[in-house]
């Protein structure tokens, strides 16, 4: 029996061992600079590039498509300011009404906190205004809603591929047909770009062409598909132009200044690989083992204890299974859980403004017209490629026991 059960995949996952292997091999041969015209240094830009050229084959795109940062936080930004930026510069010549206006940007009321802040700075600037799209009672966003959103001065739209939090998958290719028709009407060839943060989709969601998911920029990172952390990915169409958020040598087409990582680089471009060869089958495996255990948590009987499925059951992610239970906060069983060797995460979804709290919950229960409780939280439990049937069954009898414990308690 393991002496402890992982169940946090969502928020990092192992590196996988051929990928440390390759990169202990790079990190020990291949340190010269990549700038330097040596032969050390030629032999490190020649890996980056061909790691650039795997990257974009696993993705369908053009290997100059394809950015390394540091973090899909850093690609993200990247993505919104660098747009941002660019579209000031732009207009700031033009004799143009677009110069009395400022640019605005759509988003969804559920994104990931490195979408949300980067939008909530510049709305506090007053550089962009900001639309939040809302969700529906299954936690995805209704196409029809973005294309109703988009004004003349809209210049981007940033939806996430799926939830990090709830699993949600969002219809992103949907979205895509919705701009592509304003633009096609509005006779507009630029705007608005449409950007969508992939982090959670890439292990478990179609990225093999990214013209078919009709995105203009797509953000993921190594530390979600089984390789490093500190490394990030932007994908950028060609004819998308950004500005630098940083300036200095020069790397990276110009828009990420900074010495490379190669061991880095390398690393997420083979875990990309390993994830595209293996995909299907862990699907398959993931959606069992998830469906199993979504059904025995709901048939769970303790005391007034009520277990909710947050999120569709059907359009989520195949590794994701988030609860609340009714009654006891979600940090508690978190630790309790935790006393008996189980790894999952909480958020909470107290009415104050605690940072702690699930706005992603919040956003839920307000679609379904439902009122937010106290201590009601959400449990989020998160399956991965070492995950098997044994260690759900030990995370149900655990939690069911620790269930009966609060409940003989409160008697």
């Amino acid at each position: 029996m393991k002496s402890r059960i992982y169940l946090d995949f969502a928020s990092a996952t192992p590196i996988d061992k051929t990928v440390l292997g390759i990169m202990s091999s790079y990190n020990k041969d291949y340190f010269a600079n990549s700038s330097s015209i040596h032969g050390s240094g030629v032999k490190t830009r020649e890996i980056i590039e061909k790691s650039r050229e795997l990257i974009a084959k696993g993705i369908n795109a053009h290997n100059n498509e394809i950015i390394f940062a540091g973090s899909s936080t850093e690609s993200i930004a990247l993505a919104i300011r660098g747009v941002i930026t660019n579209y000031q510069l732009l207009i700031k010549n033009l004799k143009t009404d677009a110069k009395s206006k400022i640019p605005h940007i759509i988003t969804s009321e559920i994104e990931h906190p490195a979408v949300l802040e980067n939008c909530k700075m510049l709305e506090e600037r007053g550089e962009a205004e900001i639309t939040y799209i809302k969700i529906n009672e299954d936690g995805i966003i209704n196409p029809r809603d973005v294309r109703d959103a988009i004004k003349d001065n809209t210049i981007l739209v940033s939806i996430m591929y799926a939830n990090n939090e709830i699993g949600t998958i969002q219809p992103i290719q949907e979205i895509a047909k919705e701009i592509r028709h304003y633009k096609k009407n509005s006779k507009q060839n630029i705007y608005p770009l449409f950007h969508t943060d992939a982090t959670q989709a890439m292990n478990y969601l179609d990225t093999s062409n990214i013209e078919k998911l009709g995105v203009d920029m797509m953000s993921f990172n190594g530390s979600k598909i089984y390789g490093p952390k500190g490394i990030g990915i932007l994908y950028k169409k060609r004819e998308v132009e950004l500005s630098p958020i940083y300036t200095g040598g020069g790397q990276e087409f110009g828009l990420r200044s900074g010495t490379e990582d190669v061991a880095k680089i390398a690393g997420i471009a083979l875990a990309l690989q390993i994830t595209n060869k293996i995909k299907d089958k862990e699907i398959e495996r993931l959606i069992k083992l998830r469906d199993y255990t979504i059904d025995k948590l709901l048939n769970i009987k303790v005391g007034t204890y009520k277990i909710v499925l947050n999120g569709s059951k059907e359009e989520r992610l195949p590794n994701n299974i988030n609860i609340s239970i009714s009654g006891i906060p979600s940090e508690l069983l978190v630790i309790e859980l935790d006393a008996k060797g189980i790894d999952v995460s909480s958020k909470s979804a107290c009415k104050s403004e605690d940072e702690s709290e699930s706005y992603v919950l919040k956003a839920l229960r307000m679609a379904s017209g439902e009122e937010v409780k106290e201590e009601e939280g959400s449990l989020r439990i998160t399956l991965g490629r070492q995950t098997n049937k044994e260690d759900m069954d030990r995370f149900l009898l655990a939690l069911n026991k620790i269930l009966l414990k609060y409940c003989n308690w409160n008697k």
